[in-house]
């Protein structure tokens, strides 16, 4: 992950990676320790897909979570076929 490459004192353009990353240090990385860096990836990649996005709202979505997103616009399309 990249830290943000906007002006100094503006706070908005990192506070959503520091939410996020304050999320997976408390949920994943702070948990136990991994044998390998493959071992932490998947974990990491897991709990994206299975936690963060599926509660995580989002204002560019209409405050839905990118899953009831997908589920919102997979119906509205299949109504529109």
């Amino acid at each position: 992950m990249a830290g943000s490459t906007g002006r100094v004192g503006a706070a908005g353009d990192n506070a959503a990676m520091e939410s996020f990353i304050s999320l997976l240090q408390k949920d994943v990385l702070d948990r136990r320790s991994w044998a390998t860096r493959q071992e932490l990836r998947i974990t990491i990649v897991t709990w994206i897909e299975r936690t963060y996005h599926q509660r995580r709202r989002q204002a560019s979505l209409g405050r839905l979570t990118p899953v009831e997103f997908e589920t919102v616009m997979t119906a509205s399309a299949l109504r529109a076929a």
